[in-house]
């Protein structure tokens, strides 16, 4: 059955000017540049200037209102957004006051960076100085094309044979093939691509080492015991070649020398470089911390002109036909839409220098000394509460912002931690427990690498009453493997 009723639902939605601001504020320096970019020559009505100008000129702009009531056009005025919810009570920073006076040494340049070639177009190029015939350089393209980013060819021989056949029409088998794979495309640099599986890279590469005492034992021990070896099984080792320890430790050194990934070292060599430009900077000047915005997260920002004028002709106007109504229409909007971004852009370097200055004082010990040990346990609602925000603002601005600190340039969301009690109750961060953590590790004997249960009681004894499972979780984030595989000879 089917029935009308009234209900009464208080929900909250947030505009779209305030998604629009949110997004502002979550974008690093170099994003927020190319969305500026953007806003420009979307917007004709908005122009940048690197000299300091009122941004709204003339009465003729701010008292149009005129124009609503006559068109039905409402405005987006940036005054209906409540500032309160995203901004402190803090007092006016600095930047705000600064005068936009450099010069033309201080611009900012590009470098150029040098075009990479890619992994795989560098094989097919080494392909060319094979003399082969054109039938077997299908087949050897079609192989390159089948290796992955890592150097490994993951695919097996049948798969090939029937996807050249199905695909690209080349009729071969399984005994042709692997004669290209092992006498073309294990020639190829870097040494070890085309492999099918790590004991296969590290014998390719060791294939093509001068060779001497050493490469033959580790050739020896990788084709022979690969698994004893990846055990770290040293003295069974030492027992069935009836090796000295020096020379199992020559051998060992042979293979670490090895790359487990060929392809990995030409991406990363060819890897066009990423520039971190730092959203902040903090100083020592006299004592005291110093915290300053990234000018390039301030830029000054005009309501056109020549958009005011239009606005002031049409409204002067004595015969306003259809043909004006919609021009103004048009006008008004892009005007507000111009008024509004700038204020954003206002609120958005507001919202960062307030919680960049919250996280600085709360953190005052390690931006001073540079000591991680001093760094206190924090989390986002702390900062939230400092400045007054959500903590969803909190998180927008550490997720991918950089400081720049006496101490090298930093990952805000890196000073964010959990808290522990050590054996005196007092909270300590977990990036202090971590620190130590991985200090022992780097100092133990590597002869007798310390298993957890033993990592468990040096904390114990440094004051950090910590569980095993704790202990194993740091330091699979601290990227650090079993006692078993970090033990050396």
């Amino acid at each position: 059955m089917l029935k009308q009723n009234l209900q009464f639902k208080l929900s909250q939605k947030l505009s779209p000017q305030q998604i629009q601001l949110m997004k502002l504020i979550q974008l690093p320096t170099q994003a927020f540049e190319q969305r500026l970019k953007e806003e420009l020559v979307e917007n004709p009505a908005l122009e940048g200037s690197t000299e300091q100008e009122e941004l709204y000129e003339g009465d003729d702009f701010n008292n149009s209102d005129d124009f609503d009531d006559d068109y039905g056009n409402e405005s987006i005025d940036a005054d209906d957004i409540n500032i309160d919810e995203y901004l402190s009570d803090d007092e006016i920073p600095d930047y705000k006051l600064a005068a936009n006076n450099y010069s033309d040494d201080d611009d900012d340049r590009e470098s150029p960076l040098a075009a990479a070639m890619s992994f795989h177009q560098d094989l097919l190029n080494q392909l060319q100085t094979f003399i082969i015939s054109d039938a077997e350089r299908d087949i050897a393209e079609f192989i390159v094309g089948s290796i992955d980013d890592d150097g490994y060819l993951r695919r097996s021989i049948q798969d090939m044979v029937d996807d050249m056949a199905f695909t690209q029409g080349i009729y071969t088998d399984e005994k042709t093939v692997e004669s290209i794979l092992k006498n073309i495309i294990h020639e190829l640099e870097p040494s070890g691509v085309g492999a099918r599986d790590l004991q296969e890279c590290l014998l390719l590469q060791l294939k093509h080492k001068t060779p001497t005492e050493s490469v033959d034992l580790a050739t020896r021990i990788i084709e022979e015991q690969f698994d004893g070896f990846t055990r770290k099984h040293y003295d069974k080792l030492l027992s069935k070649y009836g090796i000295s320890q020096d020379q199992l430790k020559k051998a060992i050194a042979e293979v670490e020398k090895l790359n487990p990934k060929p392809g990995g070292s030409f991406s990363s060599s060819t890897r066009v470089t990423d520039n971190i430009v730092p959203d902040f900077t903090i100083r020592i000047v006299e004592g005291e911390l110093e915290l300053t915005l990234n000018g390039r997260n301030a830029p000054t920002l005009l309501v056109s002109r020549d958009y005011q004028d239009m606005l002031r002709t049409y409204k002067d106007s004595k015969d306003k036909s259809n043909a004006q109504k919609d021009a103004v229409q048009f006008i008004k909007q892009k005007l507000d839409s111009a008024k509004w971004f700038i204020d954003a852009i206002k609120q958005r370097q507001e919202t960062l220098f307030v919680t960049m200055n919250a996280i600085m004082h709360f953190q005052y010990d390690y931006f001073l000394e540079g000591d991680e040990l001093k760094i206190k346990p924090m989390i986002l609602k702390d900062i939230a509460d400092m400045v007054g925000l959500d903590i969803s603002t909190i998180s927008r601005v550490a997720n991918s912002k950089y400081v720049e600190t006496p101490y090298g340039t930093k990952l805000i969301k890196e000073f964010f931690s959990e808290s522990m009690k050590n054996d005196q109750g007092e909270d300590v961060s977990t990036l202090e427990i971590k620190k130590i953590l991985k200090t022992v590790i780097e100092e133990e004997d590597k002869s007798k690498p310390l298993p957890d249960d033993q990592l468990v009681d040096i904390l114990k004894e440094k004051g950090y009453l910590i569980a095993r499972r704790t202990i194993a979780k740091y330091r699979e984030q601290l990227d650090i493997p079993v006692a078993r595989m970090r033990k050396k000879i």
